[in-house]
């Protein structure tokens, strides 16, 4: 019970990741995600009961904390669109993006956590010193977290955002074929996270674009 601060910030992340989906297309042209409530906060209407659910409960129970996680796909109608191909391809981007903007607040509320607890590390003021050191650790997770998640989201395989990036710039009719791989494509990505290259690539990625995120730490502590 000690890591679930892990499951605050993962649950907001994805969550800000499926509402950056819908804002952009509405800003687009396309008020699906808005016209069906999907633009809030409330993790309610996002939550999937096996990317939400199912997956993280277990992947925690296993090991102690959570690898993957996916909220509620947001609707998006590309037939109120203008551009179809970079229209997608913004929509698609935004989410990981959202992500790593995560990161970055993260970092920085990280710091000032950081701080605060110091300021309180020597009295005897249960709560408030527990409260302080489960937000340093919550941020302290949620900068590796929302990176892993721009990575892991940006794997070229449907349905992940990657996959609609390359469809988008593929010729039509192949475009069109790739997309139809769909759902079929989680296991594509379940077999290819079993690959030691794979996996070793994702992490060298998460790794390099974390360096940014440490140096900005350390200059704000």
């Amino acid at each position: 019970m000690e890591n679930l601060y892990v499951l605050p910030i993962l649950l907001f992340s994805i969550v800000i990741h499926e509402i950056s989906h819908g804002w952009m297309a509405l800003k687009l042209g396309d008020p699906t995600a808005r016209d069906l409530g999907r633009l809030t906060l409330n993790p309610i209407p996002h939550i999937d009961p096996v990317g939400s659910i199912l997956v993280p409960l277990m992947s925690y129970i296993a090991a102690g904390t959570v690898f993957i996680a996916w909220a509620k796909p947001v609707p998006v109608n590309p037939m109120h669109f203008s551009n179809y191909r970079r229209d997608d391809i913004l929509v698609s981007v935004v989410g990981p993006v959202s992500n790593l903007l995560i990161a970055l607040a993260c970092s920085i509320l990280y710091v000032l956590f950081t701080k605060f607890t110091g300021d309180v590390e020597g009295e005897n003021i249960g709560v408030l010193q527990y409260s302080s050191m489960f937000f340093t650790q919550m941020f302290s997770y949620g900068i590796a977290m929302n990176i892993y998640l721009a990575v892991f989201n940006l794997i070229p395989v449907p349905p992940l955002d990657g996959s609609h990036v390359v469809s988008s710039l593929l010729p039509p009719q192949l475009g069109e074929r790739y997309r139809q791989i769909g759902f079929a494509g989680i296991l594509i990505i379940i077999l290819l996270m079993r690959l030691q290259p794979v996996r070793d690539a994702v992490v060298s990625t998460v790794q390099f674009i974390l360096v940014p995120y440490v140096l900005l730490i350390n200059m704000l502590s």
